[in-house]
């Protein structure tokens, strides 16, 4: 996985006048912790968090806190305002040697699925997987290969398999799909390939006016 530096100071700024004051010097405030470790609290330009969170690709981060050592961090939490869509805050998580780490990957799509060559729509629903494993495992991405899908088949998390990767999804979590357009010939149920193409789970819901 990339390793990106970002170099943060001590914060000194606190509360909502700090805070303010912190914005106006385009900087967000933050705390980096680790296990067996006091929290420390920092500060970091917007413009270093912004190019690690608005952003398709994840990263380890090698955090310089006031020009001296460096810990290995991965960014575990960010706190987004939800008017200004501006980072307010932001947690960094430092990798302790030996212990797994929690991270999301990106998931590239790749190759040219017999389905979208017989018409069908390619309809991704994630672009990110959440994965668990030691630090020297961690993968730049997660490759899925969509060439065999054919017209109204899904990709499920159960198909993806990496040797000492851990997904934190439900086995059944559909990944992507092959939509049949209006116009387009559906495959006939019981036919090789044939399978229906489902919109993601949804995974809690309020009962309906006839149930209560």
């Amino acid at each position: 996985m990339e390793t990106k530096l970002v170099k943060v100071s001590p914060r000194t700024l606190f509360g909502k006048s700090g805070r303010n004051q912190l914005k106006s010097q385009a900087k967000v405030p933050g705390i980096f912790y680790a296990n067996k470790t006091e929290p420390v609290a920092i500060e970091a330009s917007e413009n270093s968090i912004n190019q690690l969170y608005f952003t398709s690709n994840s990263y380890l981060i090698n955090l310089e806190i006031n020009g001296g050592e460096t810990h290995q961090c991965i960014l575990k939490d960010v706190q987004v305002d939800p008017v200004t869509d501006k980072i307010i805050h932001f947690d960094m998580y430092g990798i302790t040697k030996g212990e797994k780490i929690t991270i999301d990957v990106p998931v590239r799509y790749e190759g040219n699925s017999i389905g979208v060559i017989q018409g069908g729509q390619l309809q991704i629903n994630l672009h990110k997987l959440t994965i668990q494993c030691f630090p020297q495992d961690l993968p730049n991405e997660l490759i899925v290969d969509i060439t065999p899908l054919k017209l109204g088949q899904n990709f499920h998390v159960e198909k993806l398999q990496y040797e000492n990767i851990t997904i934190l999804h439900a086995p059944e979590t559909v990944l992507c799909y092959i939509n049949i357009p209006r116009g387009v010939e559906s495959p006939v149920p019981g036919e090789e390939g044939a399978e229906e193409a489902k919109e993601p789970e949804v995974i809690a819901k309020g009962k309906d006016k006839d149930e209560e």
